[in-house]
């Protein structure tokens, strides 16, 4: 158990209130590591899935870190991956157990699981329902064969939309995340993604444009991607063809009819605390007087035997109070709403006058408009999110 009394005393800040907190819950195996992944992920066959052990590590982790969260209720709850679907319906129904037995879920907690196609048999989808999940994530990228042997995907067209298909029927709400920029993608082929996704009504849609990650296997052997201009022109087309099915751009990167918009995500760009268990786990969390940063260790098992030993964060280090701006910033200005202006001193404890410069500079510039009450990106700022974010870097 954590001793948090080094957490507590008088710090830099002061924080009126704590924020919303969030559980993040990483199960980091998959069965093909993709090209273009930089996630903590590793390649493991299904029967050599260690799911008893790793579940058992979670709970632990889950143990020691309960005294830096007590009595705060959570929010929502989001298993990623890896592809968190490998594991059983079993599996997960006794991971849901664990955590309801030490934390406090609110009432109408998001919990939401993150699944592949080709990863799933028919009923399994309503079987994690059944456990407890009440969205489901669907990582299709494309609907387009070529386009995923490209991409290093192991589903193919046909059994993402028996994907999304299953999901429709076991889930009031599920995102597909598709991928546009890919290698040889034309702008008509991207339509036909985008068509073939939109067909299948999905409540929320989440859009990402395919970059190369360091330390990537197409860092190391970079693919032909579309030219700038036609991926600009493949992002218009995405607005513009989302727009009819009443789904909203609400995030850079994400679409959502009313009511659907993914409230873990929401927790992060609005600068809301988590609590991250599990391989290469990350957390975020406030105390009175300061932000604190932990990471887990990434090596799956390397990670079991140390959280089963009762010592899974391999980093622990306080916000420097010169970074928080930048990283309130980095998050908030994803959102197409913007923010509050007072949510700024909420979340940093910060005056807004911190970050007075660059707002004069965003706002010259038609990247941001502002009034008393909020600050939001213009269309250009959206456009050109990472210049608009870099202004606010101390």
């Amino acid at each position: 158990m954590h001793d948090i009394s080094h957490y507590l005393r008088p710090g830099l800040l002061q924080l009126a209130a704590l924020p919303p907190l969030s559980l993040y819950v990483h199960l980091p195996w998959c069965l093909h590591k993709c090209p273009y992944c930089d996630f903590n992920s590793h390649e493991m066959r299904p029967h050599e899935l260690p799911e008893e052990r790793y579940l058992d590590a979670l709970r632990a982790d889950l143990e020691s870190a309960l005294p830096l969260v007590w009595g705060r209720p959570v929010h929502s709850i989001f298993i990623g991956g890896g592809t968190p679907s490998l594991f059983s319906p079993r599996g997960i129904d006794r991971l849901l157990g664990d955590v309801r037995a030490r934390l406090k879920l609110a009432a109408d907690c998001e919990i939401t699981l993150e699944a592949n196609p080709g990863t799933f048999e028919k009923d399994r989808f309503r079987a994690f329902r059944d456990a407890g999940v009440t969205r489901l994530s669907i990582g299709v990228q494309s609907f387009n064969d070529a386009h995923l042997r490209a991409i290093g995907r192991v589903h193919d067209g046909r059994q993402a939309i028996a994907a999304a298909e299953e999901a429709a029927q076991a889930f009031d709400t599920f995102n597909l995340d598709l991928m546009y920029a890919l290698p040889g993608q034309t702008l008509a082929q991207l339509e036909e993604d985008v068509a073939q996704a939109l067909s299948l009504a999905p409540p929320h849609l989440s859009i990402y444009h395919l970059t190369i990650e360091p330390n990537t296997l197409f860092a190391k052997f970079p693919p032909q991607l579309p030219p700038e201009d036609l991926a600009f022109a493949m992002l218009d087309r995405i607005t513009e063809m989302t727009q009819p099915c009443a789904l909203e751009r609400y995030e850079v990167s994400a679409y959502a009819k009313p009511r659907h918009r993914c409230r873990h995500n929401l927790n992060y760009w609005e600068f809301g605390d988590y609590l991250g268990i599990g391989a290469g786990a990350h957390s975020k969390l406030s105390f009175p007087g300061r932000i604190v940063r932990q990471v887990r260790n990434r090596e799956p098992r390397l990670f079991m035997d140390n959280a089963l030993a009762g010592n899974a964060v391999a980093q622990d280090e306080e916000v420097k109070r010169a970074e928080l701006p930048f990283e309130f910033m980095l998050n908030a200005l994803r959102l197409k709403e913007g923010f509050a202006t007072t949510l700024f001193f909420e979340r940093t404890g910060l005056a807004l006058s911190a970050i007075e410069a660059p707002l004069r500079e965003a706002q010259a510039r038609g990247l941001i408009e502002r009034d008393v009450a909020r600050i939001a990106p213009t269309q250009r700022g959206f456009d050109f999110l990472s210049d608009l974010q870099a202004l606010f870097l101390a």
